[in-house]
C-alpha cells in the first residue's frame, strides 16, 4: 500500500463498523498519489473553480469558493500547483488560516461530465513570488505542495451547465467592475487605500 497518510483512528473506527477497511486501503493502494499525472494537469487547468478547505491553529474549518478564468490554477512542477489570491471582503479567512495552519484541501469538480479530484497538502504564501506577474488582478500567490492526489466517484454530483463566467473574473486586458457592496457607506468608509471602490465617483458598478 502506497505511504501517504489517509487515515486516523477515526477513519478507522468507522471502517471497521462497515467493514471497508480492505476496501479503504485498495483504494489508497490503486489511485491515491502524489504526484500530479497529465490528466490531472488538464483536468485542473480546465477548472474555473474549486472549493478550498482550511482549518485554523485550533482546527476551527473554514471552507471556501475560489472561482476564476480557465488556467487560474497551475500544476508548477510534478507535487506543487499554484492559484492566484484576487481582491475579496478583505477578510482573508482562508489565506489567514494557511498562514498559522499550512494543511489545505481542495476539491476540483467538473458538473457537466461529471468528475471530480482531490488535493491534499501544505499550502504556503511568498509576497515576492514570481508568478504573481503572471497572473492579472493577483495579490498573493499560494503555492499547494501536494501529498495526496486523488479522484473521488461522480455519482452524486448533479449535472449541471455553465452558463456564464463571471464578469469579475480577472485577466489580461480587463478590469472587472465594482461589485456595488463596495460603495455603500458602511463598507466605502473603511476600504483600504487605492481601492477603486473609495474614488469619488468609482466607475463602473455591478451588484
Amino acid at each position: 500500500m502506497a505511504t501517504i497518510p489517509m487515515y486516523h483512528q477515526g477513519s478507522r473506527q468507522l471502517q471497521d463498523r462497515f467493514q471497508t477497511r480492505a476496501l479503504a486501503d485498495r483504494m489508497v493502494e490503486k489511485i491515491v498519489r502524489n504526484a500530479f499525472t497529465d490528466e490531472d494537469r488538464a483536468f485542473i487547468d480546465s477548472r474555473p473553480l474549486f472549493f478550498l478547505a482550511t482549518a485554523d491553529e485550533q482546527g476551527q474549518p473554514d471552507c471556501s469558493y475560489k472561482g476564476g478564468l480557465p488556467g487560474f490554477v497551475r500544476v508548477v512542477d510534478a507535487r506543487t500547483l499554484a492559484f492566484p489570491s484576487y481582491d475579496g471582503n478583505g477578510m482573508f479567512k482562508s489565506l489567514g488560516n494557511v498562514i498559522v495552519n499550512p494543511k489545505v484541501g481542495m476539491l476540483f469538480i467538473d458538473f457537466e461530465s461529471p468528475k471530480r479530484l482531490r488535493v491534499n497538502g501544505r499550502a504556503s504564501i511568498d509576497e515576492g513570488d514570481p508568478l504573481l506577474a503572471q497572473f492579472a488582478g493577483a495579490q498573493l500567490i499560494v503555492r499547494v505542495q501536494a501529498e495526496a492526489i486523488f479522484p473521488n466517484c461522480p455519482r452524486y454530483i448533479h449535472t449541471m451547465q455553465m452558463l456564464e463566467k463571471s464578469i469579475y473574473a480577472p485577466c489580461t486586458g480587463h478590469t472587472p467592475p465594482i461589485p456595488k457592496w463596495k460603495t455603500l457607506a458602511e463598507f466605502r468608509e473603511v476600504l483600504p487605500p487605492g481601492d477603486p471602490a473609495a474614488q469619488p465617483s468609482p466607475p463602473d458598478i455591478k451588484k
